[in-house]
């Protein structure tokens, strides 16, 4: 079965082969345009309207935008428990340091698996709606061999990119034996790992005394790396330090946070070609009152860029991917077509995937459509319910 979805007034393929768009801010627009899908969403033909094949179906859009579906590469979904209270708190002047994690790994250790698995569901459903259609997920609430089994079982069950963040915090029963703890995540945890997860994270934060020194974060990404997971560092969240440099030096996919940074760390990302994105949480700063990261110097630097919204519920409960466009917008220094391929291109980039992010021959990326003639209104309108992931299945 085909799918032709035409009457796309705007086409943003984000592909910068695609004939006869419009290249500028590498978007690669398209305007009176259609493209033609399979019955596994694998795109087909991508063109002008009038120049489109037939199709065993079709679906007019009536003129609105389309822009490949959105790629959050970076979330904690699988957790239970509020800290409602914690944001309220952190809104009249308390500082975050990573010790409100505890609270949540309680609530998720307490929740049973049908509870959670609702749980995930539910988000995963929300971020759909938003217009997203791959999501990275992490472990790192359960911080016990059967807690992080679980977590990333789970969240296996709604996506294939699945992150072990067993060196998310080190819990309470472990404060005083670090080191067995780490040894908990290098062992036991990690060989239960590969059976669901592509990937292995750590908090590498000397600022809070919860998270992992650069010495621990090694072990665990080295580790990790031997048992063949790519890598992925939370990094430089709350002040300078050196997560950054460790994800470089150990060739990460992606560090994330990138909220303080010194000349070298951004020397060292330009460095690696793209190899190591940075993937900005403009959210986080935003829930936080912390300070944003200058996104505008990354670029002119030649830093490869992702933007996602670390849906968690300590920092940034926001499952919206147009929201953390109009911040980075807003707050960040980067133009509507910058967040737009950051939260596309450059993320499907950070999973070090091509067949997602952008619409050309050959990818599954998702077709996300918004209620508004332009790419721009993602930035313009913020707040307003506008895109939407384009479910095909009851055309089929």
């Amino acid at each position: 079965m085909t799918v032709l979805v035409t009457g796309i007034g705007e086409l943003a393929t984000l592909d910068d082969t695609t004939d006869g768009a419009d290249h500028t801010e590498g978007l690669g627009l398209l305007h009176d345009a259609a493209v033609v899908v399979d019955e596994h969403d694998e795109v087909l033909w991508v063109g002008p309207a009038a120049e489109a094949p037939a199709a065993d179906s079709r679906t007019d859009l009536g003129g609105r935008a389309v822009v490949p579906a959105f790629v959050d590469s970076h979330t904690h979904l699988v957790f239970a428990g509020d800290r409602g209270p914690e944001f309220a708190a952190r809104m009249t002047g308390t500082a975050y340091d990573g010790d409100g994690i505890a609270t949540t790994v309680a609530a998720t250790r307490g929740a049973t698996d049908d509870q959670l698995r609702a749980l995930i569901r539910g988000r995963v459903a929300e971020m759909r709606a938003q217009g997203t259609n791959v999501v990275e997920i992490k472990s790192g609430y359960g911080l016990t061999l059967e807690g992080e089994t679980r977590a990333m079982r789970l969240a296996r069950e709604v996506t294939d990119e699945v992150t072990f963040l067993g060196g998310h915090v080190v819990p309470p029963e472990f404060r005083s034996r670090r080191d067995e703890y780490v040894d908990l995540v290098t062992g036991p945890m990690l060989a239960a790992a590969g059976d669901f997860a592509r990937w292995i994270d750590v908090f590498c934060e000397p600022h809070s005394p919860h998270a992992f020194t650069a010495e621990e974060a090694r072990t665990i990404l080295t580790a990790g790396a031997a048992a063949g997971l790519g890598l992925r560092v939370h990094g430089n969240q709350l002040g300078h330090g050196p997560g950054v440099q460790l994800a470089v030096e150990l060739g990460a996919a992606s560090v994330d946070h990138c909220t303080h940074l010194s000349s070298a760390d951004v020397d060292a990302l330009a460095g690696t070609a793209g190899a190591t994105v940075a993937t900005l949480l403009p959210g986080v700063e935003f829930s936080t009152r912390s300070r944003y990261p200058d996104a505008r110097a990354l670029l002119r630097a030649g830093v490869s860029i992702a933007l996602a919204t670390d849906c968690n519920p300590g920092t940034c409960y926001s499952s919206s991917m147009p929201f953390v466009i109009a911040v980075a917008v807003r707050e960040m220094g980067l133009s509507p077509a910058e967040a737009l391929r950051a939260a596309t291109v450059g993320a499907a980039a950070s999973l070090r995937r091509r067949d997602i992010g952008r619409i050309a021959l050959g990818t599954r990326p998702g077709l996300t459509v918004l209620d508004a003639p332009s790419h721009l209104h993602l930035a313009y309108r913020p707040g307003v319910p506008l895109a939407r992931l384009l479910d095909l299945t009851p055309m089929r």
